[in-house]
């Protein structure tokens, strides 16, 4: 994307396909209302290859040409030439709206993405039964199967913060999926969106072999959108499995909390650290929990006022020593190397009798080692490939006790995924290094 200039809100109207389009009106009612705004803009008109469709009359109107005519095609091409701070998009029949474009920028700080929803709660949508019934099918197909908690996804009237465009490039559809793609994009890398309610009036109504068209494409973006809401890059993930529709990632996920609270007892004035955190509920839940982790995408979907968040990794841990009275490590060392896991600064963490809460899948088990066979078939872009560093009990328990920690306790989830309670000496005495595990 150019860099940015001195223009706050771009406002973006892609035309496609011989769609109808009202721009003699819709560009003056735009301008009209930016105007009364009082903010620095630009509109540009996005097109495919062909005649323009709108002569400029002001520098303040530019046409932007598509190489390809997909609807896709020509928004991305203007997402990209856009300079402003903020992006509107419209659909080119949307004169009515321009009435809505000071709704849109009055709430632009409730969020990184603004929906302008024709379903959300206060909203008016006029269509034609037809295309009613298969919007809000798609729609609830969308909601219910990514677990995406937006009434009106395929909605065109959108203000983006630009650094969210930024973020979630690349974008893959050349037709109207693009639009649920980036919103699940958006909501991958962590970042908030909102729905206004808006009166939406449907000129042209779409026949059958426009809607199968449509559809076939949505399903096509559908199956790689599942794929990414079901693995770790989504920041949502830890969230989302705990009160998942599937019985046993609910279950797995709630029996993991249990054990974990349970080892850490009652919190009192405990100050505790959430090693890779994502977005579990034990950071949610437990005041004055420091969570952190890696991806920024994790911690930016987690803000929220009074929450301490850190990014970092395991590697590389940004704490003095003796910080914390207890360290949770849940579901991480698996992702790392071998030859990176350095288990001694986890310890080096705790203070004297605190306590270390350490949690990874053992690959003794049979029963997980089918499970992870099972779920890489099911989920092939899930988190299976990502486990490249297997543990067994045997083998970390003699880690834990080497460094001379106290293993207090070890529960499993599932019968397969082993959490450990160890805890750290009181006497002062030197932790040896685990640069070289034990066989496991």
């Amino acid at each position: 994307m150019p860099p940015t200039s001195s223009i706050e809100l771009s406002v973006v109207v892609p035309v496609w396909g011989g769609a109808r389009h009202d721009l003699d009106n819709l560009v003056p009612a735009v301008r009209a209302a930016i105007e009364r705004l009082g903010t620095s803009s630009e509109i540009l008109i996005c097109q495919g290859d062909g005649p323009d469709l709108l002569e400029p009359s002001s520098n303040e109107v530019s046409v932007v040409r598509s190489k390809k005519d997909g609807y896709g095609d020509i928004l991305k091409t203007g997402l990209e030439a856009a300079r402003g701070d903020f992006i509107l998009t419209l659909d080119a029949d949307f004169a009515y709206a321009a009435d809505f474009v000071p709704v849109m920028w009055a709430n632009r700080e409730r969020a990184e993405v603004l929906l302008g929803s024709r379903y959300a709660r206060g909203a008016v949508a006029e269509m034609g039964f037809g295309r009613r019934f298969a919007s809000k099918s798609l729609n609830w197909f969308y909601r219910v199967f990514l677990s995406v908690p937006y009434r009106d996804i395929s909605s065109g009237f959108r203000m983006y913060k630009r650094r969210v465009i930024a973020d979630i490039q690349p974008l893959e559809p050349h037709g109207l999926d693009i639009l649920p793609e980036i919103l699940v994009k958006a909501l991958c890398q962590g970042w908030k969106v909102e729905e206004v309610p808006f009166w939406y009036r449907g000129r042209e109504p779409w026949n059958r072999t426009r809607m199968a068209r449509f559809g076939s494409a949505y399903l096509a973006t559908f199956g790689r959108l599942l794929s990414l809401r079901n693995s770790v890059r989504a920041a949502d993930y830890d969230n989302r499995a705990f009160d998942s529709w599937v019985p046993l990632q609910r279950m797995w996920q709630r029996r993991r909390f249990e054990i974990v609270h349970d080892f850490m007892g009652p919190q009192g004035a405990q100050i505790a650290l959430d090693i890779g955190c994502g977005s579990s509920r034990i950071v949610q839940t437990i005041p004055g929990m420091v969570g952190l982790d890696l991806g920024m995408h994790k911690l930016r979907w987690l803000r929220a006022p009074g929450r301490l968040l850190v990014q970092g990794s395991l590697t590389h841990l940004p704490f003095r020593s003796g910080a914390f009275d207890m360290v949770l490590c849940s579901e991480v060392i698996e992702h790392i190397p071998r030859e990176l896991v350095h288990l001694d600064e986890l310890v080096r963490l705790v203070r004297p009798g605190g306590l270390l809460i350490l949690g990874t899948p053992d690959y003794s088990r049979r029963r997980w080692v089918f499970l992870e066979w099972l779920y890489g078939k099911v989920f092939p872009n899930g988190y299976v490939k990502e486990h490249i560093n297997h543990y067994t009990r045997a083998g970390l328990q003699a880690d834990l006790e080497r460094m001379g920690l106290d293993v207090e306790g070890l529960q499993y989830v599932g019968g397969s995924e082993m959490i450990f309670s160890a805890r750290v000496p009181t006497a002062a005495q030197p932790v040896l290094q685990t640069d070289t595990p034990s066989p496991s």
